[in-house]
């Protein structure tokens, strides 16, 4: 049945009023179903300092995540940082990368990295430092557990045991999803000068570093505790073959690489300023383990009332299973009693600072 022309020129022009008045992109796709706004393997970074920055990218690249959120007040910086970003979206496998000053775009977060926090000032206390960033805390751990009941927290901030303290007080989250950095890194970086002595690659030198976390600690002396009695190639431990091995009597002077650990941050500012690519990978790596719930084992601070004979409420650094869940386990190290009594050292000096606090 063929049209007659009116109806024709009619219908041609109903046609292309529609077109006028629909986008490219209604015309281009045709909506079966709103897309998912957020997905399960969104993480929001607070801070977007150097570390703050190095861990957003160190999970963009590792492909831990498609989906991260950075917050920050300095709307400008911000602004700037989450361009560069998503002007690489492209080599990232098309991540998703937002940013604003409102805690409400972080909603839905499976994981929240706080890296915001002030630095020590000279001449100040560390208490008056803790009490500081304390009180930014305030204003962060909250708003984060409003939009994200169901997150987990991950705290980089120094002095990070005893903030990682401050954020389980502030968010009412179970200890098992408040953990924070901790000796992670200083772990890492034990088994790299380890490995450089015995030119065998990190990953195969197998040595844990526990405790307090080195940078900026509360504790006038570092509380980084080596452990030891512990350390092994290939289960072959190396007391086994030294009984002195990380003594003051040790013929080969293998204590020296816990004073390199204790002093690898402060050399790394001393040189450049900042330490940023280690602690953003190490991060990124417990971001992982968190978000494909791989039960991998990292020194990181949890609480640790009731373990090796601490009897106080305080966060430090031990080998913990970690999942979908945060921290499901703790593994039981068999200490020396001289390692022991490092642990509780800290964790009453630790416990004397938290008593100070003004939440």
């Amino acid at each position: 049945m063929r049209t007659c022309p009116k109806t024709a020129r009619l219908i041609h022009g109903i046609y292309e009023e529609k077109k006028t008045m629909t986008s490219i992109k209604e015309r281009l796709l045709e909506t079966v179903v709103e897309p998912v706004k957020v997905g399960r393997n969104k993480i929001t970074v607070v801070g977007v300092g150097q570390v703050g920055m190095a861990c957003a990218f160190s999970i963009l690249t590792n492909n831990v995540s498609s989906d991260v959120a950075l917050i920050d007040v300095m709307a400008d910086k911000l602004k700037g940082e989450m361009m560069d970003l998503q002007h690489g979206s492209s080599f990232l496998r098309n991540a998703r990368i937002t940013a604003s000053t409102n805690y409400e775009a972080t909603a839905d977060s499976t994981i929240c990295i706080v890296t915001a926090g002030a630095r020590q000032r000279e001449g100040e206390t560390r208490l008056d430092l803790v009490q500081r960033n304390t009180d930014i805390f305030k204003g962060i751990i909250p708003n984060l557990v409003k939009y994200s009941p169901n997150t987990t927290l991950l705290i980089v901030s120094n002095p990070v045991d005893i903030l990682t303290y401050v954020a389980w007080k502030l968010s009412g989250l179970p200890k098992n999803r408040v953990i924070g950095s901790g000796t992670n890194l200083d772990s890492a970086r034990f088994r790299f000068l380890m490995s450089q002595r015995l030119n065998i690659a990190p990953t195969s030198c197998h040595g844990w570093v526990i405790g307090e976390h080195g940078d900026t600690s509360v504790t006038t002396t570092s509380r980084l505790v080596p452990v030891w009695s512990g350390v092994n190639i290939a289960g072959v431990r190396l007391r086994d073959l030294c009984e002195e091995v990380g003594t003051d009597h040790d013929p080969e002077n293998w204590g020296e690489i816990h004073k390199q650990v204790v002093d690898s941050a402060y050399e790394v500012i001393k040189l450049k300023g900042y330490t940023s690519w280690a602690i953003g990978l190490s991060i990124s790596n417990l971001a992982q383990s968190i978000l494909r719930n791989s039960s991998s084992v990292h020194a990181i601070s949890t609480l640790v009332k009731g373990m090796h004979g601490i009897t106080e409420d305080v966060f430090l650094s031990l080998p913990c299973v970690l999942g979908e869940n945060g921290v499901t386990r703790v593994v039981q190290q068999q200490l020396t009693e001289e390692e022991r009594s490092l642990l509780q050292k800290s964790a009453e000096t630790m416990h004397k600072v938290q008593l100070s606090l003004k939440f």
